[in-house]
């Protein structure tokens, strides 16, 4: 249990928000650097790097960004509220092979969210903003997982989580995220696509500040379906839940076809989306706004979020990497932490329509 009273690294006026570096071999250091390297961000978090400072200061070198300060934290939690932090999770020389995939990167990533949860559960940063990792060469004993959602549900104990993906006007959440396609319809039971709404309704409400949220829910099958022509899950799995949850006073609605429902715009009218599928709710979502995208996972008793690209090796090095979805992610960690506080209210779009 996290006790922030008794912490007194936790600068409560200024969120504390700590920062993987992800694969040194991607673009995960650039664009943590360049998400970081403008000091007006200092005035509004406090960043805390999990990685290297010799990592550090080879990108910083090889894109000439000079003007990028940092200071290393000498002891665990004894974090500078006026600088940018480096918490050194390795002290061993490891050659960095920019855009190259090597069991080297995966170490270093595993060893930079490690430390990060340590921080995190012992309330020396208030969230989490994780930089993209190789799924492949993260792999071992101590991660066992197909991705950061998975792990930090273990870690923090959760009985379930949801992968959201959030921009300023869109919030797809997703039944199944990394699971086969051939294994979906499986995983898309009552119970599973339950969980996953009370988790959404209730990140929508205290995460988000959305009193009364409004939720779609998509179907299945094409054509949400044809009436169970195509396809039974609608019929016999999302229609009951959603008049369940209806009687209970719960604005869900659908399913709707997934196709027509995004190309009518028909999003806009839905403070969240609930897709079935990772590809079905991540492709129309990058498709509107790739840059600008965060990944939250929400469900958990801590805050997460990361940029919703991946290591992106073929541009690794080439000082082209987007740092926007970083910042953003930094941004939006540190809004549900003040949310969180707060008790911020915003309008529902339930609201808007009266």
């Amino acid at each position: 249990m996290i006790n922030r009273d008794q912490n007194q690294s936790i600068n409560r006026n200024k969120p504390v928000i700590g920062i993987t570096m992800g694969d040194i071999n991607g673009i995960g250091p650039e664009v943590v650097i360049k998400a970081l390297k403008d000091s007006r961000v200092l005035n509004l978090i406090t960043p805390v790097i999990f990685g290297s400072t010799k990592t550090l200061a080879y990108y910083r070198k090889m894109f000439e960004l000079h003007n990028f300060q940092y200071s290393q934290v000498k002891a665990e939690g004894l974090i500078n509220h006026h600088k940018i932090n480096v918490v050194n999770c390795w002290e061993e020389m490891v050659e960095i092979n920019v855009g190259q995939v090597t069991a080297e990167g995966g170490q270093c990533a595993y060893k930079s969210l490690k430390k990060g949860v340590s921080y995190l559960k012992e309330g020396h940063v208030d969230a989490l903003v994780t930089a993209p990792i190789n799924k492949k060469n993260i792999q071992s004993k101590d991660f066992d997982f197909v991705g950061h959602t998975e792990f930090l549900t273990t870690e923090f104990k959760a009985d379930d989580s949801l992968m959201l993906m959030v921009t300023e006007n869109v919030r797809v959440g997703l039944v199944s995220a990394h699971i086969p396609i051939r294994e979906v319809a499986d995983y898309v039971t009552s119970e599973k696509v339950e969980s996953k709404l009370k988790i959404f309704i209730k990140t929508l409400r205290e995460d988000f500040g959305i009193e009364k949220p409004k939720i779609a829910v998509l179907g299945l099958n094409p054509h949400a379906g044809e009436e169970g022509m195509i396809g039974t899950e609608e019929k016999e799995v999302l229609d009951p839940l959603i008049n369940k949850l209806r009687k209970q006073g719960k604005l869900v609605f659908g399913p709707f076809p997934p196709d027509g429902f995004f190309a009518t715009l028909q999003h806009k009218n839905y403070d969240g989306i609930l897709a079935m599928y990772h590809d079905q709710g991540l492709i129309p979502f990058k498709l509107m706004d790739f840059a600008l995208g965060v990944n939250y996972t929400a469900g958990l008793s801590v805050v997460r979020t990361s940029p919703d690209h991946g290591t992106a090796y073929g541009i690794a090095g080439k000082n082209v990497a987007d740092p926007t979805s970083m910042q953003e992610a930094v941004y939006l960690a540190a809004q549900i932490v003040k949310n969180r506080k707060n008790e911020i209210r915003v309008v529902s779009k339930s609201e808007e329509e009266f």
